[in-house]
């Protein structure tokens, strides 16, 4: 009996995993020898994730962005950074769970740190509201990384959301408005931007936070302007059809970096950031600090000129 959460197509792999394990503390209980058992075993196991997940189709990519023992934001903030100070509230109407940031140390340097952060459990999930940001939470966001431009603080947002929160008290307090705001203000802010989805980027729930000087992907993680499952329920009116919707939709990393969206591919650890959460941080991190190396190197008048031009050769358009 294989424990724990898994997906399908990842059932072959926990299955010889845990036959690797009960052959281990066999070997250790009854003192037999049997390394080379083991290390044949282990051998199959390599070759057996290689060959799964080179092949991932692009569904299999979004259900591995949404496992559930993935690293959520603030996993990613305890592993990478120290000193996080949690702020809290947008000074207007409300603090927004779903949306968490503050001010920590990227190897002992002072940088604002935020995303969009999910739950666990069903209670933790609804105190989050699945990761999905109010009007409340985008503001939120403006409003710290305006702190963080005044006082010459690089910008890290970590994007892990379903999209932004639809409901009729969201539209009531501006939702679009507040995630239009955010777009024309990051364009002006005079400090480096960088963006990495960790897993799904959703519509303008993904784009409220999600405009900067680099942006990165991880491995698994997705970016379109739709769920998989919104596009087939607007398409075929029927959800069960999110396989063939997000084939259509092209929004691995792989076809992002294609079409020219993001500035690269972060890899994560074999078989998914949740097989090894530090890794993962580790490479993220890593990248982050080598944009932020390439981007010091620019005055702030670059910063924002450069910004500016990088959004407008997106797309094809005629006029």
């Amino acid at each position: 009996m294989i424990e724990g959460p898994y997906l399908e197509f990842e059932k072959p792999i926990l299955e010889l995993r845990k036959k690797i394990s009960d052959m281990k503390e066999f070997s250790r209980v009854e003192n037999i020898e049997m390394v080379s058992e083991i290390k044949s075993l282990e051998g199959k196991l390599m070759k057996m994730q290689d060959s799964i997940f080179v092949n991932l189709s692009r569904w299999q990519r979004v259900q591995l962005a949404r496992h559930p023992k993935r690293p959520y934001t603030l996993d990613y903030i305890n592993l990478m950074t120290t000193d996080f100070v949690e702020l809290h509230g947008d000074r207007c109407f409300a603090d927004d769970k779903a949306m968490v940031g503050g001010f920590a140390r990227l190897d002992n340097r002072p940088v604002l740190i935020l995303g969009q952060q999910k739950g666990r459990n069903t209670k933790d999930k609804l105190f989050r509201n699945f990761g999905m940001a109010n009007p409340d939470g985008y503001r939120k966001a403006l409003r710290l990384m305006q702190m963080a431009a005044k006082f010459g603080r690089a910008i890290i947002i970590l994007i892990d959301t379903p999209g932004a929160y639809p409901g009729i008290g969201a539209e009531e307090r501006g939702q679009a408005e507040s995630i239009a705001r955010n777009l024309r203000e990051m364009t002006n802010l005079d400090v480096p931007i960088i963006i990495t989805i960790i897993g799904e980027g959703a519509s303008g729930g993904a784009l409220g936070i999600g405009l900067g000087d680099r942006v990165f992907m991880t491995e698994n993680s997705w970016y379109s302007v739709i769920s998989p499952e919104g596009c087939a329920a607007i398409l075929w009116r029927d959800a069960s059809k999110a396989p063939e919707a997000a084939e259509a939709l092209k929004l691995t990393a792989v076809d992002v970096q294609g079409l020219g969206l993001i500035d690269g591919i972060i890899p994560e650890p074999k078989g998914g950031a949740h097989n090894d959460p530090k890794m993962a941080a580790e490479k993220i991190k890593e990248w982050i600090i080598k944009a932020l190396s390439e981007l010091d190197k620019l005055s702030s008048e670059e910063l924002i000129l450069r910004r500016i031009e990088k959004y407008r050769r997106m797309g094809v358009f005629r006029e």
